[in-house]
């Protein structure tokens, strides 16, 4: 049976791809680089192991840009739609951030923290429980134990 939660796609339908492990963790940004890019308050990603992201269709990426915490970055889109699917850190070895909304159940992966947010729009408030970082995290600290360790282990195989 297909784990839908770990499928998704582009808006057009052309691309489509499928995770085989759930993601590591999922973080909502509100840099100014992110809300230019996506014309949004916040994007949510999602972090997944480099292996784990089998796709299917037409994707182009983009020239490389700067994130929010100043390091380089490339884009993934599709093709003919344009819709944002993946990026590809240079500081995040071994992992890809997918657009958590490209997910077919996107709703499966919730934000675990919220970074960036000395960007945030005044406007949006976020409440008590919603854990807030004014830049980044140290993920050592901040992700579950089992993320962590596929990490670890995915990282200690591949050298």
């Amino acid at each position: 049976m297909k784990n839908k939660s770990l499928e998704g796609g582009c808006i057009c339908g052309q691309v489509r791809y499928k995770l085989t492990e759930k993601p590591l963790f999922t973080q909502a940004c509100h840099c100014k680089d992110c809300k230019i890019l996506t014309g949004s308050s916040y994007v949510i990603n999602s972090s997944v192991l480099e292996n784990t992201l089998l796709v299917e269709g037409n994707v182009s990426s983009s020239v490389e840009l700067k994130g929010g915490s100043g390091k380089p970055n490339t884009v993934y889109f599709c093709e003919k739609c344009g819709t944002y699917l993946y990026t590809d850190y240079t500081s995040a070895i071994g992992r890809l951030n997918v657009r958590t909304k490209t997910l077919d159940e996107a709703k499966e992966f919730p934000p675990q923290v919220h970074i960036f947010v000395k960007d945030k729009d005044t406007w949006l408030n976020l409440k008590d429980n919603v854990i807030c970082f004014e830049k980044m995290y140290d993920p050592k600290i901040t992700w579950p134990k089992e993320s962590l360790n596929r990490y670890r282990e995915y990282i200690n195989n591949k050298s």
